[in-house]
């Protein structure tokens, strides 16, 4: 197999953090991941939707050296991962799905037995250990057993040990699965301060349509393959158009206005007037100034990524999250046993 990306020892991270070509996985007559190519710029967000058994996994655990790919190959921070596997691995954090805390040791003692692993001990350690903890705001917990934390303080404290050894970029794998809104909203903004303070690229993977708003870029993978990858605001627009819901007293005398005017199909719907317009924010302001008839209410509503979910993929995120978020709780069942 020829390896096309070109390796070499930097100064200065590379534009892109992660280069991905032809990366192909295969278990047998299964081919998990087909053959995709990707590439993730130094410093974004970068989040991975797809079904589950989509492929997003077993990328991230190709990525990050943990499965040797069937075909193609990629880089880290510049490093190869078929070439430079410890390199690649001293570049990278990883917080995989599946809990992997022991919860019979203290916070502090997870994070040192993850130090040791990568080197980072002496003064390097007890300083790196006090800013990872602030970070999630567990340094006052870091002498307390990990399972009298809550689900949370846990996920937070998986951050903190992926962060421990100064990955340039760090792997998130459903990173707030079975956590309630509240955490899960707790949890995004340790993940935008690493963003903005570290400019630590972060890769990530959710079911949670709401999260993916967050992410710079958003790739879409289905049964192997890539099928979109653009900016959340892009990926909307390839849905459809605008819908401005309109209420009036003079509905008729409105629709009339609207279609003379503007040049717009209306339809009326449970007794209110609904257009598709290709730009609404701009056309809300026209609309309430030039209008000759009164408007009760109006409403302006936008493609989601749910919308680009279905679109794409056949299949409602709230159907997988629930599937995800069931396994997940098994998961943790078994390793309690």
């Amino acid at each position: 197999m020829t390896n096309s990306i070109q390796t070499s020892a930097r100064e200065e991270p590379p534009v892109n953090a992660i280069v991905v070509e032809g990366l192909r996985k295969r278990f047998d007559a299964l081919t998990a991941v087909d053959g995709i190519s990707f590439q993730v710029r130094a410093g974004e967000i970068f989040g991975f939707l797809g079904p589950n058994g989509a492929g997003k996994s077993t990328t991230i655990s190709m990525l990050a050296t943990l499965l040797h790919p069937t075909e193609g190959t990629a880089a880290i921070n510049g490093y190869d991962i078929l070439n430079q596997r410890d390199l690649v691995r001293q570049s990278l954090g990883l917080v995989f799905q599946d809990p992997t805390l022991d919860d019979r040791l203290t916070a502090e003692e997870n994070l040192r037995f993850h130090a040791r692993l990568y080197g980072v001990i002496g003064d390097r350690y007890h300083k790196r250990i006090r800013e990872v903890l602030e970070l999630v705001d567990l340094w006052d917990r870091r002498d307390n057993i990990v399972r009298t934390f809550s689900g949370g303080m846990k996920r937070r404290l998986e951050i903190a040990r992926g962060l421990i050894h100064y990955p340039r970029v760090l792997f998130l794998d459903e990173p707030t699965l079975g956590l309630d809104p509240q955490t899960r909203v707790h949890i995004w903004e340790y993940i935008r301060r690493l963003q903005q303070n570290q400019s630590m690229t972060i890769f990530l993977t959710t079911h949670y349509m709401q999260e993916a708003e967050n992410c710079d870029r958003v790739a879409v993978i289905d049964h192997g393959q890539i099928i979109a990858n653009d900016t959340p605001a892009a990926l909307k627009k390839q849905v459809g158009e605008d819908i401005i819901t309109i209420q009036s007293r003079d509905k008729d005398a409105l629709k009339h206005a609207i279609e003379e005017r503007y040049q717009f199909r209306v339809q009326e719907e449970n007794g209110s007037l609904r257009l598709g317009v290709p730009d609404g924010d701009h056309l809300l302001p026209k609309l309430l100034r030039d209008l000759p008839v009164e408007i009760d209410s109006i409403q302006l509503a936008k493609p989601t990524l749910e919308d680009v979910f279905i679109h794409l993929t056949g299949r409602r995120s709230r159907e997988e999250t629930v599937d995800a978020k069931k396994r997940w709780q098994q998961r943790v069942r078994r390793r309690r046993q």
